[in-house]
């Protein structure tokens, strides 16, 4: 570890060290364990990034939450000191086009106003007993099936993705398309002519999809959005966008929170007895917040650009210098969580930034927990037995996914 930098002042080139991204060896829910020392002795300094840029990285809970909230701070990612999280998106967001939860507002706000009615506490809860039909039924077929099984195609991939197909209006059949399409997005070593490939892929599907929604209109997500275009308040490319981003984000990161959640139970058999043991509401939505914190899934996370000038920790962070904000060491931050690194399933973790903070904060968040509560609260009450079908060392974790979890997890009971 260098010396700490005067304050006020970024470390010279020879001293910056490289971004870690690989989980700690030996206990894959925890953060690299350079992150833990920055934060301990550095937690604000400037890291080297895979494409040679060099920016700010804050490790600080209360600094984190400050700079997603804060408008001088953007997250455009077509700003030139903007931090790609990885090749395919650096060049297909400058030539392509990007997300609306890669702009800056006023016009993320007026692309996430269509789409933000569906996702409120209300409209999510009332999906509640149909997430519950959909989880016993693929229990159901797990328990009548050989052994072991792959949990993640088994249950974790297909929950999320049987639910928000259903809200878009996108046929089930095509989910394999989407799963892989979606691995090419969140690959942290596809290219850019891959991302673009598959990029393009996607939005001619949602170009057919918007044209038959125009046609033959439901009471679906795109038949909303498709409506919203003919009314003149998105364009086509907005609208086919909008339906490439909440399907791809709408099921990858909950089915990880799924299988790795259940891998992190699994290694806890005491705070997984908490959750397999209740019938308390209650118990399982404080299980799920506390996972959430102690997994932070978007392990390369919340990459900004100042646009202005601004103090954090001693330092200035110049107009135009590009930082990093990784949600994982944030929430493992000991001024805010006591014993942090400890998974307890009791613990009060609402103030988590797993789903970010700030205006652009996880729009998907609370169908994500209705999710979770289901699938945490039955899974291990019906099959109390469950139990890993191999060792822990012979799990293939996601280390070269930009969204952490587990490329397969065996088990049995």
């Amino acid at each position: 570890m260098t010396d700490t930098p005067t304050i006020g002042a970024g470390p010279s080139e020879a001293e910056i060290p490289p971004y870690p991204t690989d989980r700690a060896p030996g206990c894959p829910f925890d953060p690299p364990t350079q992150l833990h020392e920055l934060q301990a002795e550095e937690p604000v300094t400037k890291v080297q990034w895979w494409d040679g840029s060099t920016p700010w990285l804050v490790c600080g809970y209360a600094d984190h939450r400050k700079l997603l909230a804060d408008p001088r701070i953007s997250a455009d990612s077509t700003h030139p000191s903007h931090p790609p999280r990885a090749a395919a998106m650096k060049e297909g967001h400058q030539k392509h086009g990007r997300p609306f939860i890669r702009m800056d507002d006023p016009e993320h706000a007026r692309l996430r106003r269509a789409v933000t009615a569906p996702f409120s506490v209300r409209r999510v809860e009332a999906l509640r007993p149909a997430i519950q039909e959909m989880v016993d039924g693929l229990i159901d077929d797990m328990l009548a099936g050989p052994k072991p099984v792959d949990l993640v195609e088994a249950l974790a991939l297909a929950v999320p993705s049987l639910v928000i197909t259903e809200m878009l209006g996108v046929p089930y059949a095509d989910h394999r398309f989407f799963q892989e399409s979606s691995k090419t997005f969140i690959g942290r070593d596809a290219d850019a002519q891959q991302g673009a490939e598959a990029d393009k892929q996607v939005l001619a599907y949602f170009d057919r999809l918007i044209g038959d929604k125009l046609e033959n209109p439901g009471d679906d997500l795109m038949s909303g959005v498709a409506g919203r275009m003919k009314a003149g308040e998105l364009t086509r490319e907005e609208a086919m966008r909008i339906g490439q981003l909440l399907l791809l984000a709408g099921h990858d990161t909950t089915a990880n929170m799924i299988a790795l959640g259940t891998l992190a139970l699994l290694q806890h058999p005491d705070q997984l007895a908490i959750v397999r043991d209740t019938d308390d509401a209650a118990v399982i939505a404080r299980a799920v917040e506390e996972l959430l914190r102690y997994l932070s899934i978007v392990h390369i996370g919340h990459p900004r650009a100042a646009l202005e000038d601004i103090e954090v920790g001693g330092h200035t962070i110049h107009a135009g210098d590009g930082l990093l904000l990784p949600a994982e060491i944030a929430n493992r931050d000991p001024a805010i969580f006591h014993d942090p690194d400890r998974l307890d399933v009791t613990r009060d973790a609402h103030g988590h930034v797993a789903f970010a903070f700030g205006p652009h904060q996880c729009l998907g968040q609370n169908l994500a927990r209705v999710e979770l509560q289901v699938v945490y609260g039955t899974l291990y009450r019906r099959i109390p037995t469950l139990r890993l079908a191999t060792t822990l060392d012979q799990i293939p974790f996601k280390h070269d996914a930009l969204v952490y979890g587990v490329h397969e997890l065996p088990v049995t009971w």
